[in-house]
């Protein structure tokens, strides 16, 4: 089956898809450099601890990628303490935060900062 070759209603629109692909090939745009630093604030309403103002985003999502690791291993240690139903709701968790790490992890390794 051939693919279809599309017909363009509005030649205009032929023409800016053009310059978005020629404009995205030639100067791939940088997600971390448009990325703002962190700005200080609490960690929650009673909390002793704040985030730091001037951190980049690549240094943040770092020390994230830890934050993740550090509660990955804290939960697979209460799962073998856990019975029944709490087993099964630690279980939950644990696969939600090795997501949450692997998405971070990956956006880091595609930046080469691991």
């Amino acid at each position: 089956m051939k693919k279809p070759i599309p017909v363009y209603r509005y030649p205009e629109l032929k023409t800016a898809n053009q310059t978005l692909r020629q404009a995205l090939a030639s100067s791939p745009p940088e997600a971390f450099d448009s990325l703002h630093a962190t700005t200080a604030g609490p960690v929650g309403p009673d909390s002793l601890f704040c985030v730091r103002e001037g951190i980049s985003a690549e240094e943040a999502l770092v020390h994230v990628s830890l934050l993740l690791k550090c509660a990955e291993e804290v939960s697979d240690e209460i799962t073998e303490r856990g019975s029944g139903l709490e087993r099964g709701l630690i279980w939950s968790m644990v696969h939600s935060v090795e997501m949450a790490r692997a998405v971070v992890d990956a956006l880091l390794d595609g930046r080469g900062a691991r």
